[in-house]
């Protein structure tokens, strides 16, 4: 079982933080590590993030000066020793067999560069995220995928990472755009593996009415 390093950015989110590890530690798949990035929060974030790592030491806490997303994902996926890596934010979930189903189909197709699954909204909006079926033509055209799909570390390596100058959202659908661009195949679980917190004021919310 390969290792996947979880890398779970935290910015002013400790709110949220426990249901995020928790979703994490209810894993079926069991060969992981999850670094928690605090991104410079001004809230209790390390505290509940050194409360998980005495809990089970597969959780690690990093503290950096705030530089944004990008940079807190890019110094999480430095830092991890997992061949395989999956970006998961602070106020979202996973379900508990995200990682087995991801792992299953990287394990039957080498050409694979990225799984994710459906996904389901929950909070201020509670319902299935409708998303089209990925195509390079409508990646190019529009985010189809949520942050939160597993790939290889090496990938991230080749693309030089996330693009830090991408402080104000969307830096994850240049990262797949530059993850694809030549070639590798993509797989989308047929079943709701990702729940994505919809919060009255977000950097999605902001940055559509900007």
């Amino acid at each position: 079982m390969e290792l996947i390093s979880i890398i779970v950015p935290c910015y002013n989110q400790a709110q949220y933080l426990d249901e995020c590890l928790q979703s994490v530690l209810d894993q079926t798949y069991a060969n992981w590590e999850c670094i928690i990035v605090d991104d410079g929060s001004q809230d209790n974030t390390k505290e509940v993030a050194n409360k998980w790592g005495a809990l089970d030491t597969r959780f690690k806490y990093i503290y950096k000066l705030n530089g944004g997303l990008s940079s807190a994902r890019n110094s999480g996926v430095s830092a991890a020793k997992g061949e395989f890596i999956l970006p998961l934010d602070a106020d979202d979930y996973i379900s508990v067999d995200y990682l087995t189903l991801a792992m299953n189909q990287f394990n039957l197709n080498s050409n694979l560069k990225l799984v994710y699954s459906l996904a389901q909204k929950f909070g201020e909006i509670n319902s299935l995220w409708e998303l089209e079926s990925f195509s390079l033509k409508k990646l190019a055209e529009t985010n189809i995928v949520f942050c939160s799909g597993v790939y290889r570390k090496k990938d991230w390596i080749n693309v030089g990472g996330y693009d830090v100058n991408m402080i104000y959202g969307l830096e994850d659908w240049e990262f797949w755009i530059a993850l694809l661009k030549k070639g590798g195949e993509v797989y989308r679980i047929n079943k709701i593996c990702f729940f994505y917190r919809i919060k009255t004021v977000s950097m999605i919310t902001s940055l559509n009415h900007s």
